[in-house]
């Protein structure tokens, strides 16, 4: 029998694929996107040539990862555990004999696996067959590429679970959600490739967790910088969302008052 933090693994998995239909509108409206975001950025850099080492093919793999990898990454929280907190159901959970930290990234990682599956491999094949694209030289970097997408499944999960752990004070967290995705998207390279922004804007982008979550792997597939200092930016930004998740989420049971039922 499997442990039970890997068998919360295959529930999430399991759960996101019995909404196949959702799925696949989802898989539609990326790609959707993806060729009017690839459109606008192979029309910036034809006017120059190159852009910030960017060129077609890079641009196109840029757009075709990012669309991939924004399912999977699952950017913007889903507000599930604030709700939760909201109606005072998170008291059956913390009753539970688990880890409700490890138990909800367990969740968050076989979802993860599935938006791989469904929402990543058809839009990245796709882009490859349509457009110019920029395959890894070495087969390591694929392998270091699936390392890098799982550190940053775990960083946006972190990063998430703060934003719902707010609840625990606010009676409605929507309005620092919603500051949270107003700035996110163009913060960790979905928008534009953080290549493009100036040096001092770049640096103070790499002081945060940000880039950690769609720039680093799409820039170990490209090959594109330092692997070994990219993936540890990574791994130090897991480390220290998730520590400071168990912090607060310690904080916020020993005051929790239960609104609602």
């Amino acid at each position: 029998m499997l442990p039970p933090y890997l068998l919360l693994v295959r529930a999430g998995f399991r759960r996101h694929s019995t909404y196949l239909t959702a799925s696949f509108a989802g898989l539609f409206t990326n790609t959707v996107f993806g060729l009017l975001r690839v459109a606008v950025l192979l029309a910036v850099v034809a006017s120059a040539g190159r852009v910030a080492g960017y060129d077609a093919a890079d641009t196109s793999t840029f757009v075709w990862l990012g669309q991939g990898l924004l399912a999977v990454v699952l950017l913007w929280p889903d507000r599930q555990l604030a709700e939760r907190v909201r109606s005072g159901d998170v008291a059956i959970d913390l009753a539970r004999p688990w880890n409700l930290q490890a138990a909800l990234l367990a969740q968050d990682i076989g979802r993860a696996g599935h938006a791989v599956l469904i929402r990543l491999a058809p839009p990245v094949a796709f882009g490859a067959a349509v457009l110019p694209f920029r395959w890894p030289d070495s087969p390591w970097s694929a392998v270091l590429f699936a390392v890098s997408t799982t550190l940053a499944v775990v960083v946006s999960f972190a990063l998430r679970f703060l934003l719902d752990l707010t609840a625990f004070w606010m009676l409605d967290n929507r309005g620092v959600v919603g500051i949270y995705a107003s700035g996110s998207g163009l913060a960790c390279g979905l928008t534009i490739p953080l290549a493009f922004f100036p040096d001092v804007l770049r640096a103070a982008l790499y002081a945060t967790p940000f880039p950690a979550l769609m720039q680093t792997p799409i820039d170990v597939f490209s090959e594109r910088g330092p692997t070994a200092a990219l993936i540890g930016h990574q791994v130090l930004w897991a480390a220290v969302l998730l520590a400071a998740g168990r912090l607060v989420l310690a904080r916020a049971t020993r005051k929790l008052v239960v609104q609602g039922g």
